[in-house]
């Protein structure tokens, strides 16, 4: 095989799916070349070596054959399973929603975002020690947002310009941040955003991680923050996510 038709990525898994008789499609996301999908040729049969080192949020490196349409996995090294992630349901949760958000927000072959990728594995990691999850999935967020383009207007009226002042305010998607009261009055479509979920919001948005993982915003602040995200995240993609649904479940059911 010649260097042309074979190339090597470091990557994270983010979904596999049956292929074939006995394959596996990958999702990646990869450091040099940002989103792609690979085949794993045999991944499904019980003697398989690659196996193990293709589930979702593994970070792995791999050669991959070019072939005529999706490049095929020659060889594959896990790097870090993340195994914590692995052992609590509620860990495996946030972690797959932090792979949806990439997943749904990135395009095949858009070329690689060493930042974005950096901040995937860096959040993952964290994900695997933090003693609450809440704080990190949150910092994931924000940061994804300006990694993608899409950072939220939190200290200015996202319509007027002025400063926002220590008041409740309301939030707008389509304008992409903060409305104040003088401009959002009676206007439809806009959220309710209190002095303290913005006040988060703004931390998190403006704040390193080791920064923000100080944070203790009381429990109403966080269903609040996680609500608004949430929404802001439907509106950006146009369709509800699949994850918030299964963490909703585990949290009723622990």
């Amino acid at each position: 095989m010649t260097e042309q038709r074979s190339f090597r990525a470091e990557a994270v898994v983010l979904r596999h799916a049956n292929w074939g008789e006995a394959d596996r499609m990958l999702t990646l996301y990869t450091r040099e070349r940002g989103k792609l999908r690979a085949i794993v040729k045999g991944a499904r049969k019980i003697r398989s070596r690659k196996a193990g080192h293709v589930e979702p949020f593994t970070h792995i490196t791999l050669q991959l054959a070019k072939g005529r349409d999706i490049p095929i996995v020659t060889q594959v090294e896990t790097l870090d399973a993340y195994l914590p992630l692995r052992e609590d349901l509620q860990r495996t949760g946030y972690a797959a929603y932090m792979l949806e958000l990439l997943d749904r927000f990135t395009y095949d072959e858009e070329g690689g975002n060493p930042s974005l990728f950096r901040l995937l594995t860096d959040s993952l990691e964290r994900l695997c020690q933090v003693a609450e999850p809440w704080l990190c999935v949150r910092y994931y967020e924000m940061r994804l947002l300006d990694h993608l383009g899409f950072r939220p207007r939190l200290f200015e009226c996202a319509n007027c310009g002025r400063e926002i002042q220590a008041e409740d305010q309301f939030f707008s998607p389509s304008a992409g941040g903060v409305i104040c009261p003088r401009c959002g009055t009676g206007l439809p479509g806009l959220w309710n955003i209190s002095v303290e979920t913005l006040k988060y919001l703004r931390h998190f948005q403006r704040s390193g991680y080791g920064e923000a993982s100080r944070a203790r915003p009381a429990p109403e602040i966080q269903k609040d923050v996680e609500t608004l995200m949430q929404a802001h995240f439907t509106y950006l993609l146009e369709r509800s996510l699949n994850t918030p649904g299964f963490l909703k479940q585990i949290k009723r059911s622990s």
